[in-house]
């Protein structure tokens, strides 16, 4: 992760976690996971943050844990859920997280922070991880026009959907839209994608 947005993260955990979870529930991504997912199937949340989506997977059936890079947020996710399991990983890499590990991979607006040099790598990475005839899901905060930083100094990295695109390949593309996200307010672009088997 971009080192100056992985430093926001540590730094103002609490803070970020605090406004995670007064956030309208992301009914969007619900009803995308419970159309897509497969029911009870091994799940991961890459990027988990501080473990909102983790606790609601589990909640609804879904063998669930999260990464993340920043150890801050990890946490926040440890103190709010502490009968969840949460490691740290970072993309591109995923050390630790076995290739064909996982039903379902969850992966909600996190590539933006990756140097765009960075971002097909970790999209290849996240497929990777995932089982044959498996699912991923991938969103990320759509930035137009140059990279950015917020006031926290978070990169919003600006970068073309086919970047994305070409990087799965291997995978059947089933959604693939550009919403405003019902949790956030921001426009995201998402895609989920079958692995083939």
């Amino acid at each position: 992760m971009d080192p100056a947005t992985l430093a926001a993260y540590d730094h103002d955990a609490a803070a970020f976690a605090k406004d995670w979870h007064e956030q309208s529930a992301p009914t969007d991504l619900h009803e995308i996971v419970a159309r897509f997912f497969i029911r009870g199937g091994k799940t991961c949340d890459i990027g988990c943050g501080s473990g909102r989506e983790v606790a609601w997977l589990t909640v609804n059936g879904f063998a669930a844990e999260g990464f993340d890079a920043s150890d801050g947020l990890l946490r926040q996710a440890r103190d709010r859920y502490p009968q969840l399991k949460f490691a740290h990983a970072e993309l591109p890499e995923l050390e630790g997280i076995a290739a064909n590990a996982y039903e379902n991979v969850l992966c909600e607006t996190v590539i933006m922070h990756l140097e765009p040099a960075r971002i097909a790598p970790s999209v290849c990475r996240l497929l990777d991880i995932v089982k044959p005839n498996g699912i991923l899901y991938l969103s990320w905060r759509v930035t137009e026009g140059a990279d950015l930083r917020d006031a926290h100094g978070r990169l919003y990295a600006a970068f073309d959907t086919e970047l994305v695109r070409s990087a799965l390949t291997k995978a059947t593309l089933l959604l693939d839209e550009e919403v405003v996200s019902a949790s956030s307010g921001k426009t995201i672009h998402r895609l989920v994608a079958r692995k083939a088997g």
